[in-house]
């Protein structure tokens, strides 16, 4: 068989091995194309680009119909985001939810365990994700760029033998595991102080206020500065974690428009940020960074002129009754969005200097502890990221590796 010798398909490996075309070591199904009309308030998630970054939000669209089984999500399955920003959206992901249908631009990737293990195989996708970009940028229009199927077929490497393989695994998985744990530790930390806010909150009987008395509430740039090669980072929804950013896929801008934008909306330590337009409601908290960033269609809550509120007012975002309050506040007919004006009309309680020394007594030891693993996740996938190509390529040598 003649392989591609493109420096963009051929993926060059010192590793023993077989090669082979991308596209044989696995079955590849793309979503389907919904229609609004497949839509309820409740029932199964449709799955789209945004659930794999974010999760679960308040623009998800859920339907009550049954679709192919090839299209039925089930958790641990792999999919692969072939369209939208090359930067953002071209990635590898395992489903992390019970069930789900697969919406279209995204593939349910099913490994041939007979040529390679089911981890492996997630591992070298993530480990192709650099080419996967630079596929994706070259036929970006108009912000989004495609790896189509006729590109997978293109690509082929060298894939070693299943014993390799695991030992490959064996150094890698233990990392991506420790991360998981640590996220889903982080989950369940969120949820007890979610349980905590409601408890005490939720049938309080004293009259709500208007969010902006008791916060002050700005939004970043609706503009689009100029990126360059260097700078300041500009940070999009894109961009958001819940507890705070990830820069190393966001535009670089100048000094003069770092300080336009921050004149009216810097943002600090200890402050949270709302994505308003597109894909709304993502929270992020900014708990010990440097922050060296601007912000562009983002709600700031400057949190961090009022610290006593930061986790009841972080709570208070993301509680169902505040986020279907957002969802009927939302405004635009081809892209949703809400107003900073409908945002800082919110209602709140303003809680008494008691209700909050309780309350964060009980939950601010939870945020330490999640910010703590946050931390340590971000020097566990530093780690897992210089180790990955090493061990895919062949640099780093697992022969002696006991399984």
């Amino acid at each position: 068989m003649k392989f591609d010798d493109n420096e963009l398909y051929s993926i060059p490996s010192s590793v023993n091995g077989t090669q082979c075309s991308l596209h044989n070591l696995a079955k590849w199904k793309n979503g389907l194309a919904f229609k609004k009309i497949n839509f309820s308030d409740e029932g199964v998630p449709v799955i789209k680009i945004a659930e794999l970054n974010n999760g679960i939000g308040p623009t998800t669209a859920y339907t009550k119909e049954i679709f192919s089984e090839d299209v039925h999500l089930k958790r641990g399955d792999l999919l692969f985001s072939w369209s939208g920003n090359p930067q953002t959206s071209i990635d590898t992901f395992r489903f992390d939810l019970e069930e789900g249908w697969l919406n279209q631009h995204i593939f349910k990737v099913t490994p041939n365990e007979e040529l390679v293990d089911f981890d492996y195989f997630y591992f070298l996708m993530k480990n192709l994700k650099p080419y996967f970009t630079k596929i994706a940028t070259n036929k970006q229009t108009t912000g989004l760029g495609h790896v189509t199927l006729a590109d997978i077929k293109r690509m082929n490497l060298i894939v070693p033998d299943v014993e390799t393989q695991k030992r490959i695994v064996s150094v890698i998985k233990p990392i991506d595991d420790k991360i998981k744990l640590n996220n889903d530790i982080n989950n369940n930390l969120e949820q007890q102080a979610q349980a905590v806010y409601y408890k005490m909150f939720s049938e309080v009987n004293g009259e709500p206020v208007e969010l902006s008395s008791i916060i002050d509430v700005r939004d970043g740039t609706h503009d689009s500065p100029k990126a360059q090669a260097t700078g300041y980072y500009l940070i999009t929804s894109k961009h958001l974690l819940p507890f705070g950013v990830d820069k190393a896929s966001a535009n670089r801008i100048s000094k003069a428009d770092f300080d336009k934008i921050n004149e009216r909306s810097l943002v600090e330590t200890q402050d949270i940020l709302m994505s308003m337009i597109g894909t709304i409601g993502l929270i992020s908290y900014i708990p010990y960074e440097a922050v060296d960033f601007a912000i562009k269609n983002m709600a700031l809550f400057k949190t961090s002129h009022t610290p006593e509120l930061t986790y009841y007012f972080l709570c208070y975002l993301k509680s169902e009754k505040t986020l279907q309050h957002i969802e009927k506040c939302l405004a635009g007919s081809t892209q949703k969005y809400i107003s900073l004006g409908e945002l800082r009309k919110m209602p709140i309680y303003s809680p008494t200097t008691d209700e909050i020394r309780e309350f964060n007594y009980l939950v601010k030891p939870m945020f330490e502890e999640i910010v703590s693993r946050t931390y340590e996740n971000a020097l566990l996938a530093e780690m897992r990221d210089t180790l990955l190509p090493k061990l895919m390529s062949g640099e780093l040598d697992v022969s002696d590796i006991d399984l």
